[in-house]
């Protein structure tokens, strides 16, 4: 007898966090409340800014806040119910991976979900000590080229993806805003 490949709708991040071994560290939630899932690691692989265009009109906002988890570190309590999946590159509203997951009520931007990772969104988090705001602290912008405006920090900004792109000069554009 054939094993059957499992459904995507059962595997990491959709995976109850009632499961065993998953140790429920941060909990996150969309805008309305339907939605609501569990880190079990208490720090992202990476923290960053993205100014690319598509983050920006997705987010209706001057650049996206991402922080980088493999898969099994994040559950959903209700797995995918709830839940609206949108394919950037096909325009289409679909689970076709790397895809945009939203909740369905309140259109909160949850995560990015890749192959292996998500990107989920900081500000959806209950971070609510010093400890766990500083393991979030954003480590470069990534597609600076693109900003609407300047941010003066002394982070890293590179012109596509980190260490796959051209690093910018820090002075790079100084004053530009929405070009």
């Amino acid at each position: 007898m054939a094993c059957e490949p499992q459904s995507w709708h059962s595997l990491p991040p959709y995976q109850s966090p009632d499961a065993d071994g998953f140790d429920k560290k941060l909990r996150g939630a969309c805008h309305c409340g339907t939605i609501v899932y569990w880190l079990s690691r208490d720090k992202p692989l990476a923290s960053k800014f993205c100014h690319c265009q598509d983050c920006r009109t997705l987010h209706g906002a001057p650049f996206q806040w991402a922080a980088i988890f493999h898969k099994s570190d994040m559950a959903f309590e209700t797995g995918t119910r709830g839940l609206r999946f949108y394919n950037s590159a096909t325009r289409r509203a679909e689970h076709a991976l790397p895809c945009k997951v939203t909740c369905a009520n309140c259109g909160t931007l949850i995560m990015d979900e890749g192959r292996n990772m998500v990107l989920l969104f900081p500000t959806l988090l209950a971070l609510s000590t010093q400890e766990q705001r500083q393991n979030f602290q954003v480590q470069c912008h990534l597609f600076y080229p693109q900003r609407v405006v300047d941010i003066p920090d002394s982070l890293p900004k590179w012109e596509g993806l980190d260490h796959q792109s051209r690093l910018l000069p820090q002075d790079s554009g100084a004053g530009r805003v929405f070009s």
